[in-house]
């Protein structure tokens, strides 16, 4: 099994908040975002901004390397990314563990929608924030907001609009936890690739799998929470090690 972080990403344009050339940056709380309008007014104004960069990023190596293990039936895919870019690429099994910035959620109905349909509201609502800024690691980017920035709600029942995903401080859903914990209970190793494990999500599978006595290989450049419970430590890209690593076990 392979449990994947913002490092795997990077390579596509995709900045992380812990590697090696990040600038420190403070992510949006759940409480904030629920609690304050201004808050969410700010969140979906760098979101605005951000998404055409986002939602333009490409597979990298890294992804089309766990297809050919996946094809091989050597792994499934626990990832911390909200990219989606594993599927994009071609693998199937997967399970978005913090969930898919493609996606809307409705706090008040629970309905989804398409982010890209949500940014042509944005656009049209906001027209005078039309500048696209460089990308931030929330799938958002820096910038000042403008205090007329104008946030759509829910179509349906008017609600409150949050992108699908786990923010700091919230909880993943138990019904997809399970899900990865049934991956993660199959597997022989756990190949952690690009995570600094700093975020509990990530880094319980480690525990776990160092507590059922699973080898634990962890492929990432700087140091991670889980050093001390690896099995072996691979310091590399992982454009670089992860097609190095599907040649190697297609030649056995």
């Amino acid at each position: 099994m392979a449990l994947t972080g913002a490092g795997c990403s990077t390579e596509s344009g995709i900045p992380d908040y812990r590697g090696p050339e990040s600038k420190p940056r403070s992510p949006i709380q759940y409480r904030d975002f629920l609690g304050s309008e201004q808050a969410r007014a700010r969140y979906w104004a760098r979101s605005r901004r951000g998404w055409p960069h986002f939602s333009r990023a490409l597979p990298n190596p890294s992804h089309h390397a766990l297809v050919e293990l996946e094809s091989a039936g050597l792994v499934g895919i626990i990832t911390q990314n909200v990219d989606r870019l594993h599927q994009r690429a071609g693998s199937r099994t997967v399970v978005d563990l913090h969930g898919a910035l493609s996606e809307v959620l409705c706090l008040g109905c629970g309905a989804l929608s398409d982010r890209e349909e949500l940014q042509h509201r944005l656009e049209a609502e906001n027209p005078a924030e039309a500048l696209e800024l460089p990308l931030a690691p929330d799938g958002d980017a820096e910038g000042e907001l403008s205090e007329a920035f104008r946030v759509p709600s829910c179509l349906r029942c008017g609600g409150i609009l949050k992108p699908n995903v786990v923010f700091f401080g919230e909880n993943v859903p138990p019904p997809r936890l399970a899900v990865a914990k049934s991956l993660h209970a199959e597997a022989e190793c756990l190949l952690v690739v690009g995570s600094s494990l700093t975020v509990f999500s990530g880094y319980r599978f480690v525990r776990w799998a160092a507590e059922a006595g699973i080898p634990v290989l962890i492929l990432n450049q700087g140091p991670t929470r889980g050093d001390s419970l690896a099995t072996l430590k691979w310091e590399q890209r992982s454009g670089q090690a992860l097609p190095q690593l599907s040649t190697l076990l297609g030649k056995r």
